[in-house]
């Protein structure tokens, strides 16, 4: 993953201001609230803040061209309440953008 995303980041112009944008997501299950988070909000929050953390941390990633955000549940990629469906919406996405 390393080696493409420094691919990737040497092909953009400089004059461009970019980040990675990593989105964290959940499934629909609400949380009981007594445990380690509060709620999905707060879940898909600390699951994009891990994985920005591992890619400054151990993979030598400028930490001024990414950015963590939660979604809870509001973007579901997977209808129903099958395991499988919420499976799929337990996820981390990538996104290359503009400032």
């Amino acid at each position: 993953m390393t080696g493409m995303l420094s691919q990737i980041s040497g092909e953009i112009p400089p004059e461009i201001d970019w980040i990675i944008r990593v989105d964290g997501h959940t499934d629909n299950q609400p949380l009981s609230g007594q445990g380690r988070f509060r709620d999905n909000w707060e879940l898909s929050q600390a699951r994009a803040l891990a994985v920005v953390r591992f890619m400054v941390d151990d993979l030598g990633f400028p930490a001024n061209r990414l950015a963590a955000t939660g979604f809870g549940d509001t973007r579901p990629v997977a209808a129903g309440d099958s395991d499988e469906a919420r499976a799929q919406n337990r996820r981390i996405e990538l996104k290359l953008t503009e400032r």
